[in-house]
């Protein structure tokens, strides 16, 4: 005599717990794409800036001359195209002599272009809105390509990082919810959403990444901290059947099964979530199938066996 229990499908809200870092949603070192020397600078310590807002500005006297030699140099040429345009008309210049002063008029535009972009390289700019971290030169401080001035932080919404067992790789998508919690706030709870899911399986881990975006309006949210999330799915439903009918062999799992006629037949099955009591089926057994629940260690697949259905 052997219990038997139908498997069924049941709700079973999708909850994986993982541990994830922050990061910014943007983050950069300000850096100068010059070697010059600091003249001024316009922040401080800890401050929010907007997109575009001027953060530092360098010595501009050698580009200043630059720019004022490349455009007169321009105005020349551009005199010389009009008088030359004018004289063709009378064959006393030649197409081919207007060409090349009109190339020449194009290479002193060119060069004007190029020395208005150096000039506008002496001032640093913040390149999206963000909090400014510890400033790292002076006025009248050397700086160059290497040099770090400072960082910027956009915190206003944080990303969160975090690995999940690829068995729920099926379940996962963007949009999904998240709570993740911090152990410097641990009485907040922190929503957000999935946005993306890596599109790789890590080899030796077995995890997939998942990035998430969590709202951090009051700023509390810090990039580099550790939290615990929780990725939540309420409307998934699982074919469901006791845990004491799995009967493990090395890395195999096996259910035995019973028809009407109280034939017993051993079946694999491929398991997914687990819950106290209660195991997922992903594969090898049909909806309605009758598992052993009591009693497997007395059945032998091809046995006989009387049939007591389980009190639900």
């Amino acid at each position: 005599t052997v219990i038997v229990t139908a498997a069924q499908v049941k709700s079973f809200p999708l909850e994986v717990e993982a541990l994830g870092n922050a990061f910014a949603n943007e983050s950069i070192e300000v850096r100068a794409k010059i070697t010059a020397t600091v003249n001024s600078i316009n922040f401080t310590e800890g401050q929010q800036v907007e997109k575009g807002e001027v953060l530092i500005t360098l010595e501009d006297s050698q580009p200043l001359a630059a720019v004022a030699t490349a455009r007169a140099n321009l105005i020349d040429a551009s005199a010389q195209y009009k008088r030359s345009s004018e004289l063709i008309r009378s064959n006393a210049v030649s197409q081919s002599q207007l060409d090349q002063i009109e190339a020449t008029r194009d290479a002193a535009q060119a060069a004007l272009n190029a020395a208005q972009a150096r000039l506008e390289e002496t001032v640093i700019r913040a390149p999206f809105s963000g909090r400014l971290g510890l400033r790292r030169v002076s006025v009248g401080s050397l700086v160059s390509p290497q040099t770090i001035v400072t960082t910027l932080d956009d915190t206003s919404v944080v990303k969160v990082d975090f690995a999940v067992p690829e068995i729920f790789l099926s379940r996962l998508s963007t949009g999904l919810p998240v709570i993740a919690k911090s152990v410097a706030w641990p009485d907040i709870e922190f929503n957000g959403e999935v946005v993306a899911v890596d599109t790789r399986v890590d080899p030796i881990s077995r995890t997939v990444s998942v990035r998430a975006l969590v709202p951090n309006d009051e700023g509390r949210l810090r990039p580099g901290m550790f939290l615990t999330v929780r990725l939540l799915k309420s409307d998934e439903v699982g074919l469901m059947i006791p845990e004491g009918s799995v009967v493990p062999e090395q890395s195999i799992q096996y259910v035995f099964t019973v028809d009407d006629a109280g034939m017993v037949s051993k079946k694999q099955v491929e398991l997914g979530r687990r819950r106290p009591g209660e195991v997922e089926v992903l594969g090898g057994l049909e909806e309605g199938e009758r598992v052993v629940s009591e009693g497997t260690q007395k059945v032998r697949d091809g046995a006989t066996v009387e049939v007591v259905e389980a009190s639900s």
